[in-house]
């Protein structure tokens, strides 16, 4: 992104693509980093964390990927023991996907190494005025969730 003028306004669309692709870099890097790739795997186990209880089609509608291929994610998922599935209550025609406590455990592994991979990066690579700066940034990004 080039630098400009402070009086110069600027663009947003710029900005957005720059800090898309920023992030996404970032975050691939810190993945690899800490050796947990994204899979639809552990997009899945992050949303039945935050979401609870979740039928099959409810997660290929959150992740926006088509029934199929979520319930062969699903399938993998229960083999490892990851996840289990319940009655619904409010249909009995389908189940609910939970998280088992293996499932839990990993995406806790999985959280806790790119908080470490994250947190080395910043003690080796950044100054304390940066660490002032990226609090700052953080809190603006937190405005845009």
């Amino acid at each position: 992104m080039k630098k400009s003028n402070v009086d110069d306004p600027i663009d947003a669309r710029v900005l957005a693509e720059t800090l898309r692709h920023t992030l996404g870099s970032f975050i691939r890097g810190i993945r690899s980093g800490a050796q947990t790739p994204t899979t639809s795997q552990s997009e899945t186990l992050s949303l039945l964390d935050r979401e609870g209880p979740l039928s099959v089609a409810q997660l290929a509608d959150l992740r926006n990927v088509r029934h199929q291929s979520m319930r062969l994610v699903v399938g993998q998922l229960v083999a490892e023991s990851l996840v289990d599935k319940m009655p619904n209550p409010a249909d009995r025609r389908s189940e609910l996907l939970f998280l088992t406590e293996e499932g839990r455990a990993r995406l806790s592994r999985g959280r806790q190494a790119r908080t470490a991979q994250i947190a080395e990066r910043i003690e080796e690579r950044l100054t304390e005025e940066d660490r002032q700066t990226l609090d700052a940034a953080i809190r603006i990004i937190e405005r845009l969730c």
